[in-house]
């Protein structure tokens, strides 16, 4: 069995769900789960389902922030 990791950089977090985090890419991931988050769209607006509630771009925007520094265990 072969394995492999995948590492990304973390550029934004959402000040409301931290779990919540965007790549340098634009992709969104749920680090509670570790999955992906699919941008979709409703109603002609784009966005991303985020605990069971559709939430479009207008509305996360003024949510992001730069994520805090991280907690080293040394």
């Amino acid at each position: 069995m072969k394995t492999f990791t995948v590492t990304y950089r973390v550029k934004f977090e959402l000040s409301t769900h931290p779990e919540y985090v965007w790549n340098e890419h634009g992709e969104c991931f749920n680090l509670k789960t570790g999955r992906r988050i699919r941008q979709t769209s409703k109603n002609g607006m784009i966005g991303y389902c985020m605990k069971g509630k559709f939430r479009s771009l207008k509305s996360l925007k003024p949510l992001l922030r730069k994520p805090k520094n991280p907690e080293y265990p040394f």
